[in-house]
């Protein structure tokens, strides 16, 4: 059975506290495994959230502060240590490539992967499978940053009233949907568009155009909130955002599930940071993101 959940792995900011470790997102897209930012720590979060190396197809880092790559060098390792069968591709932003180097290389190891390097320098799509088309737009840091957009591609739902009403039935359906008409009647007339899913992740940025690009039309957006809006500027010093402006990117982009993350040592009830983003506007599914939590995507409408 496939599953699209979020498998949260840490949820802190600069600074990791006794409940929340540094950052690290895993996406399980049906058989895949998408690895976002993992911060120090980031190994023994998999052990106790029950990932496996073998989990993982693609690392995708936004930028190079600690708190989203310092946990490169040991997931890479692992990928080694574990002798992953398959592929894994790395993500990252050019510009950080010594970072990328020294983290991959900290120390010495066997390497039996095939891991493949594939920094962006620049928005658009970095990656296309049958399943789904993974993009970044660039973000507003002090150091470069990307944010991640997958979306898998449209689809078709049969429509059985209709199918049934051209007498339509058994190996003809798939016919109709690899050839696209049969005996006069088209795809279009027995069926409809369904929807393909979308995810976002958002990390360290001010409000900027790429991460409202990024949301638009999500099913599931995962955004940093790391200050409460009394604090906003912090949040502008800092380029990061505030919950109420992370909410803002969400409801202007129409996100069904919004999940708030990245939070400051200096907060320690996250209840404020659910009323912030209500108060913001924000009316679809909330989640405010705790250490190994699971988030499923929300299911198609």
């Amino acid at each position: 059975m496939s599953v699209r959940e979020l498998v949260v792995l840490g949820t802190a900011s600069q600074v990791p506290t006794r409940h929340r470790n540094h950052n690290g997102y895993l996406l399980r897209w049906d058989g895949e495994g998408l690895l976002f930012d993992p911060g120090e720590g980031t190994q023994r979060q998999m052990l106790r959230a029950g990932v496996a190396a073998h989990d993982l197809n693609r690392l995708c880092v936004t930028h190079f502060h600690g708190d989203h790559s310092l946990g490169l060098a040991g997931v890479i390792q692992r990928i080694n240590l574990d002798q992953v069968p398959h592929e894994v591709t790395a993500h990252y932003p050019a510009s950080g490539q010594r970072f990328f180097d020294r983290l991959r290389y900290a120390t010495a190891y066997r390497e039996t992967v095939r891991l493949t390097e594939s920094p962006m320098a620049q928005d658009g799509v970095i990656a296309a499978t049958r399943d789904y088309v993974l993009e970044t737009r660039r973000l507003s840091h002090p150091v470069e940053s990307f944010g991640y957009r997958l979306a898998e591609p449209d689809g078709r739902r049969m429509l059985p009233e209709r199918l049934a009403a051209h007498g339509i039935k058994g190996p003809d359906v798939g016919r109709m949907q690899r050839e696209g008409i049969l005996n006069g009647v088209a795809l279009e007339e027995v069926s409809e568009v369904r929807r393909g899913q979308r995810f976002a992740f958002v990390m360290d940025t001010r409000l900027c155009e790429g991460a409202f690009a990024l949301a638009e039309g999500c099913d599931m957006l995962v955004i940093e909130s790391t200050f409460l809006d009394e604090d906003e500027q912090l949040a502008v010093d800092h380029g990061h955002l505030t919950v109420g402006q992370a909410a803002r990117v969400a409801r202007e982009g129409g996100v069904r599930h919004l999940v708030l993350t990245h939070f400051s040592q200096r907060y320690s009830e996250p209840e404020e940071f659910e009323r912030q983003a209500r108060a913001a506007g924000y009316e679809g599914e909330l989640t405010v993101a705790y250490d190994l939590m699971r988030v499923p995507v929300p299911k198609r409408r």
